[in-house]
């Protein structure tokens, strides 16, 4: 059974940094590209950062130059390192993944950017 938990979410300032992690588990985590994706209230789920099973990395023009994208397949779990954080960041991240064409998605960490 695939499973995917996120972590890291919080309220941090304008400016501020944070790391979010997505443990994955039921499936081979080494073979599959893994992708952060966010929703911002009232606002459709947008993609913000891929990382290939083989480490390339495509980000959002939104976050480029700011959120770095990374993966530990030892510990099956990719990062999402978010610097420079602006209040429109605020949003649920949701790690995801696709097998087969089939999408799964954790529940989501909220990431909250304000003074």
């Amino acid at each position: 059974q695939v499973q995917l938990v996120e972590s890291g979410g919080g309220l941090v300032q304008p400016g501020g940094s944070l790391t979010l992690s997505c443990v994955a588990s039921g499936f081979t985590f080494s073979r599959f590209n893994m992708r952060w994706y966010r929703q911002a209230p009232g606002q459709e789920r947008e993609l913000v950062a891929t990382i290939t099973f083989d480490g390339n990395t495509n980000y959002a023009d939104s976050v480029k130059g700011r959120f770095i994208i990374s993966r530990d397949n030892a510990k099956s779990t990719v990062y999402l390192q978010m610097n420079s954080l602006k209040p429109e960041d605020t949003a649920v991240y949701f790690c995801n993944v696709r097998i087969i064409g089939t999408p799964y998605w954790g529940k989501g960490t909220l990431v909250t950017v304000s003074l």
